[in-house]
Order: structure tokens, then C-alpha cells, then sequence
């Protein structure tokens, strides 16, 4: 068995495998690359994204050995080597150690430990799809892409403090879109011919006012690096539902990565705003009918992979927050309470799992809930 500091050695070489690989995306190729893994984890944290990417930059979905065997009738491939993602032990504190650590939380992280996970490349068995194989076939009709720009614009307007609206290409003097952060107001070009083009100016102009507004911690960010963030983001965002924008979004998009801790800076925030663009694209994409109609949350949990699982909670959390009806808004509670409980009931499985395989690691506490998101 190795010693605890060969383990701290090798924990911290996958953190700087990590760090060297993002250091290394100095041509568009290679973050092009690293912006469709963000588009696939985006539920992932930063440092888990990086873990994956550092690892095997061609994945595209990850589970666990017995995760792919319960949740996807699939098997790990003989010999196939893991990818390895930090996963948090939190401890039920004691009322000492709650004293000691000056704090009245119940339960806190006491450290990390790196679990197994493997891509869907290194597995065999029954196809795997997502709700992102049908968004992206009936995006693939330019009017459905027309409806999710305008479904998204009156989300903009109605339901934040932006305000949107359209001009004639001819005075925007070459330009797509802009944002104006002195009144918070989104112009984008209303006779732009390629609609996938316009959708994903509305995104990238989105970004500019999340990132780079009056109110921003990075407002005062240089031009370049502006322009890339938010250009970032939009093609993220477009990745997302199945629309390749690289062809005009990827030309000078890593310009600036040359400095670690500005590139770590940067991707977390572009990681930051694809999140919330994710979200909201997926919401209206249901709304619109856009994806495959997908069985209510409280029928067959145990059927839904992890990833759909995760959606329903995130579209679930999303419309008990917009609901107004108190009847409608209860029944939403508890169809978010049911999803809520298969979550927990699977991550019990897998930690028990992980400890049956692995019993010289030490385990947090059992009545510990792990987590909901990663």
C-alpha cells in the first residue's frame, strides 16, 4: 500500500497534469477543445473539469465502474485506465470540534479524496442517450433555433433588468451585436440571415453584460480579453444545444492565455456564465418543445441516468422559483423532493461501493449527503 506521502505526491501531480494542460492552450485547437469539455461537465466544479481535461481531453460522458452497470447497462472495458475527480469527505463535527473550529455548522469538509470515474469510450453495452441528441436534431431546423433566440430574448426582457432589442445590421458599422453597460441595454442586428449566427451574438453579448457590467468585478478587464470571455461562453453555449459555431468564435479565442493565474481566473468565470446560459437554454428548450418529451420526475427515477437525473433536479429547482400558483407550486416542491431523494439514495450506493472496494481509505461520516451537484 503507499504511504500517505506517496498519496499527497500523486494528488498533487494530477493537479499540476492539470495546470500544465491548460497552460498549453495557447492555439485555438486545443481550447476549442477544452471549451467542449466544459460544455459537456458544466456540472462539474472548475477543478474537476480541469481533472478530466488534464486526463483525457476527448471525454465526453463519466461515470463510475458501478454507476455504468446499474444506471446504463454498460460495463467498464478490461484494463481501461480511470480518470480520477476530487470528491469532498464531510464530517458530521462533534460539539468540540464545532468549538474548535468556531463554527455552528453541523457537518463541514474535512478533505478530499480522488475517486474513480470512466468515459463512456471505455465502456461496452447498450447506447447511451441524452435529451442534448434530440435538442440537437431539431435544432438543426433553423426555426426552432429562431425560436429559442426569441424565447430568449423575452426571457431577457420580462424576467431580468436587461433590456433587448434590434437594429438594422447597417448600424452596427460591421457588427453583430453590442452590449451598452450604461444602460444595461443588449442591441443586437434583427436582419441577420444566419440565424444560428444571431442566437449566438445574443449569448455572447449575454455574457458581456454578466461579466463585464458596471456592477462586474471584471469590468475593467482589457478589450481582448472581453471580447474572448464573452465569445468563450457563447460558443459553450451554442455547443450546448448541438449548434458548431468554431468557424467564427474560435479565431482568436486563446490569444490571451498565456499567464496560469489569469487563465485560471478567466476560465472560471466563462465557466461561471455558461452554467447560468446552460440552465436557461435548457429551460426554454423544454418550454418550447424542443427536446424529446421526457417522463415526469416522480415516474421511473431509477430509470434516469445520472445526468438526466441532474437536470430534472436543476428544471425542477428553476420552476418552483418561477412558479405563482400555491396548488402548482406545492405539487413542484414535491416532485423536487422525490428527485432530491433518489440523488441522495444513489450517491449513498456509490460511496458505499467505493468503500467495500477501497477499505484503507477512511469514510466520512454515513449520514453525511454527499452532494447534489458536482
Amino acid at each position: 500500500m503507499p504511504s500517505k506521502a506517496d498519496v499527497k505526491a500523486w494528488k498533487a501531480q494530477l493537479v499540476a497534469q492539470a495546470e500544465q494542460q491548460i497552460l498549453k492552450l495557447t492555439d485555438s485547437d486545443r481550447f476549442k477543445q477544452y471549451l467542449n469539455t466544459l460544455a459537456k461537465f458544466h456540472h462539474y466544479s472548475a477543478r474537476n473539469i480541469d481533472l478530466i481535461y488534464a486526463q483525457n481531453p476527448q471525454a465526453t460522458q463519466v461515470a463510475g465502474f458501478k454507476q455504468w452497470q446499474t444506471d446504463f447497462n454498460r460495463t467498464v472495458n478490461k484494463g481501461a485506465k480511470s480518470i480520477r475527480i476530487a470528491a469532498p469527505i464531510i464530517k458530521k463535527l462533534t460539539p468540540a470540534e464545532q468549538k474548535r473550529f468556531n463554527t455552528t455548522d453541523e457537518r463541514a469538509i474535512v478533505g478530499y479524496r480522488y475517486l474513480p470515474i470512466f468515459d463512456v469510450s471505455q465502456t461496452s453495452g447498450e447506447p447511451v442517450l441524452s435529451a442534448k441528441d434530440f435538442v440537437k436534431e431539431n435544432l438543426a431546423d433553423h426555426q426552432n433555433v429562431t425560436s429559442l433566440y426569441n424565447a430568449f430574448k423575452d426571457y431577457l426582457n420580462q424576467q431580468t433588468d436587461l433590456k433587448v432589442s434590434e437594429v438594422p445590421l447597417a448600424k452596427l458599422k460591421g457588427a453583430k451585436g453590442y452590449f451598452q453597460p450604461s444602460t444595461n441595454e443588449i442591441v443586437i442586428g434583427g436582419d441577420e440571415p444566419d440565424k444560428a449566427l444571431k442566437l449566438k451574438t445574443l449569448y455572447h453579448e449575454y455574457a458581456h453584460s454578466q461579466l463585464h457590467g458596471l456592477k462586474s468585478a471584471f469590468k475593467d478587464r482589457p478589450r481582448a480579453y472581453q471580447e474572448t470571455q464573452a465569445e468563450a461562453v457563447a460558443y459553450v453555449a451554442m455547443q450546448n444545444i448541438g449548434v458548431d459555431t468554431s468557424n467564427y468564435s474560435l479565431g482568436y479565442v486563446a490569444t490571451w492565455a498565456k499567464d496560469k493565474a489569469v487563465i485560471h481566473s478567466a476560465l472560471s468565470e466563462i465557466q461561471q456564465v455558461s452554467n447560468k446560459v446552460i440552465e436557461l437554454s435548457d429551460g426554454l428548450t423544454k418550454q418550447l418543445g424542443l427536446q424529446e418529451a421526457q417522463k415526469e420526475p416522480e415516474h421511473d427515477l431509477k430509470k434516469l441516468s445520472a445526468q438526466d437525473l441532474n437536470k430534472s433536479y436543476q428544471s425542477l429547482q428553476q420552476q418552483v422559483q418561477q412558479a405563482t400558483n400555491p396548488q402548482k407550486k406545492s405539487e413542484l416542491k414535491n416532485k423536487l423532493n422525490d428527485v432530491h431523494q433518489e440523488i441522495s439514495k444513489r450517491t449513498q450506493k456509490q460511496l458505499q461501493a467505493f468503500a467495500e472496494q477501497n477499505p484503507g481509505i477512511k469514510q466520512p461520516d454515513p449520514e453525511s449527503d454527499q452532494s447534489l451537484k458536482r
